[in-house]
């Protein structure tokens, strides 16, 4: 349970183990989505991944907007309660606060943003992760903060967006619409170029979760969230503030050249720009959820990163 809403995750390593490592999901998906990377890690490591609350098998409450009213049990989805969720495990199931180890913070897409929001959280109770790890993180083209950046005949349309979004009525057809088996497919032929583990079981663990009640309300509450983090907002802040050893928090990203959605060049832009970046992996061919699409390369990426020590290429 999580502030009075059922949680679920998926455990795997030594609980005893020094290193710590919180697997976040990104949108849509849950922590079956880590389904090559939890055994890739459990020797050597105590790993953790997550459904954040509205995915996966975790509780899926009403949700309530910024300029809503409160509601009785609803929530207001958004990239804060994400992350003090991310801390709360840290703290409360990994132990970070009694006992000496490494917290490693490991998120793709929308995940990448919460683990950078925790990370930048931790830090402000005295408890700065080893590292991040960003996976194709998210960047948000929809906040309006971003607002500039679209092409001028695309900025007219946003008020009426807006609110259409957050009306129950207007986005439920919506989601009946992508909550298909047949739309997730089309989908992963875009996010995954290659093809390769697109198959029966990934399908279902995204399309089984949008079966719950309430995953309406989860949806609804991320397609608002027109004004929340950035990458770049939170890599500056991390970047201008200390770690351990009085450096920056460091940061190091994995991203499949051939992502749809998640420009390789704006991942280039901030591996140039944020101090905090100590390192950026282009993969060539691989979409948009490399762990998945291409476990065998990621694996031992990671496994290297968070200090595990070196498995054959077979179980990589």
């Amino acid at each position: 349970m999580w502030r009075g809403h059922p949680i679920a995750l998926r455990r795997s390593g030594d609980p005893q183990a020094a290193v710590k490592v919180i697997l976040i999901h990104g949108f849509g998906a849950s922590s079956a989505h880590w389904r090559h990377t939890l055994p890739a890690l459990a020797d050597g490591a105590d790993v953790i991944a997550l459904d954040l609350l509205g995915f996966g098998a975790s509780a899926k409450p009403r949700s309530r907007l910024a300029d809503e009213a409160d509601q009785p049990g609803a929530v207001r989805y958004c990239f804060d309660l994400w992350a003090e969720q991310v801390v709360d495990a840290a703290v409360e199931l990994l132990g970070i606060e009694t006992a000496t180890v490494q917290l490693h913070l490991v998120g793709n897409s929308i995940g990448g943003i919460v683990a950078l929001n925790a990370a930048r959280m931790l830090r402000d109770r005295g408890l700065p992760p080893a590292q991040v790890v960003l996976l194709d993180c998210a960047q948000r083209a929809l906040d309006d903060k971003r607002l500039a950046q679209l092409p001028p005949w695309q900025r007219p349309s946003r008020p009426l967006l807006k609110a259409l979004v957050r009306q129950r009525a207007v986005i439920a057809p919506l989601f009946r619409l992508l909550a298909r088996p047949a739309f997730i497919r089309r989908v992963l032929a875009r996010a995954y170029p290659s093809g390769a583990h697109v198959d029966d079981a990934l399908v279902e663990l995204l399309f089984r979760p949008s079966t719950d009640p309430g995953a309406l309300e989860s949806f609804r509450g991320f397609v608002n969230l027109f004004n929340d983090h950035l990458a770049p907002q939170l890599l500056e802040e991390l970047s201008s503030s200390s770690g351990a050893g009085g450096r920056p928090i460091p940061v190091r990203l994995i991203w499949g050249e051939a992502d749809p959605w998640e420009e390789p060049a704006e991942a280039r832009r901030w591996a140039a720009r944020f101090a905090c970046i100590d390192e950026l992996v282009m993969l060539p061919g691989v979409g948009h959820c490399p762990h998945d699409e291409a476990p065998e390369l990621v694996n031992p990426l990671l496994r290297r990163w968070i200090g595990c020590s070196p498995l054959s290429a077979q179980r990589a």
